[in-house]
């Protein structure tokens, strides 16, 4: 038995945040719950999509559940009543995940970009190697982007990725990944109820707050796809976020 196998007894909750993601969600629930991981469940965020996501993501765990003869739960949905960042409804299900009693939680998006069949080698890095944190990285050995990303955008996040990590003073190549898997205990440490961001700057916030807390972070190469449906949800504001963040912690840092 490898540390890649099924890790029977660890809980392990996948949390999927969604606005607008009704084409992408049928597709990915079934990827994810197809992964051979005994112990797994998928967690959705919905921001009350108005294309319906909500409603079909209520569907899919109906039916996913009903499949179960032990009468397990291998799918929930969390309804929120707004819209109010990607960072906050992380924060939402990655807390009720805890309470629900998940000893790994994993950060994915619901669109596609973030490969599902590395969960279990990111499990069993963590396993292996106990630590609080596994990254799947797009800027170490063996990672990469799709192609059809445009140049202006691979030098964004390159860029992004730099300076995040030049403030912060942190080793994490790809500290803004928004693809990682915690120990129940690093998120504990953070307290995600201290967090302040709200957008995609939760990734850089979180990663450097569980270093803070003396956890360590192994990066495995993924390949970051394209989304084939829909429409991104980055925007001026979070961009303007993502840059401010940085010098805030840095800031807080040097006062603590």
């Amino acid at each position: 038995m490898t540390a890649y196998d099924r890790h029977p007894g660890v809980p392990v909750t996948i949390v999927m945040p969604t606005y607008n993601e009704a084409a992408n969600l049928p597709r990915m629930a079934e990827l994810v719950l197809a992964l051979p991981i005994d112990d797994l469940h998928l967690k959705i965020v919905d921001d009350s999509s108005p294309d319906g996501t909500g409603r079909i993501a209520d569907e899919l765990a109906e039916k996913y559940n009903a499949d179960q003869a032990d009468g397990r739960c291998r799918m929930s949905v969390l309804h929120r009543t707004g819209k109010d960042g990607l960072g906050r409804a992380y924060a939402a299900g990655m807390s009720a995940a805890l309470d629900e009693g998940a000893e790994y939680v994993v950060q994915m998006d619901a669109d596609g970009s973030h490969p599902a069949e590395a969960i279990p080698r990111m499990l069993g890095t963590a396993l292996a190697n106990r630590v609080g944190l596994v990254v799947g990285s797009r800027y170490v050995e063996g990672g990469s982007l799709d192609e059809d990303w445009g140049a202006h955008r691979v030098l964004l996040s390159r860029f992004a990725n730099r300076y995040a990590r030049t403030v912060l003073g942190t080793r994490i190549r790809d500290i803004t990944a928004g693809f990682n898997l915690w120990s129940a205990q690093a998120l504990r440490d953070i307290d995600l109820a201290t967090l302040d961001s709200a957008g995609y700057s939760f990734q850089v916030e979180l990663k450097f707050k569980a270093v803070r807390a003396g956890h360590s972070a192994v990066e495995i190469p993924i390949r970051f796809e394209e989304r084939t449906e829909g429409v991104s949800k980055m925007n001026l504001a979070t961009q303007v976020e993502s840059a401010l963040v940085p010098l805030r912690l840095r800031m807080r840092n040097r006062r603590s």
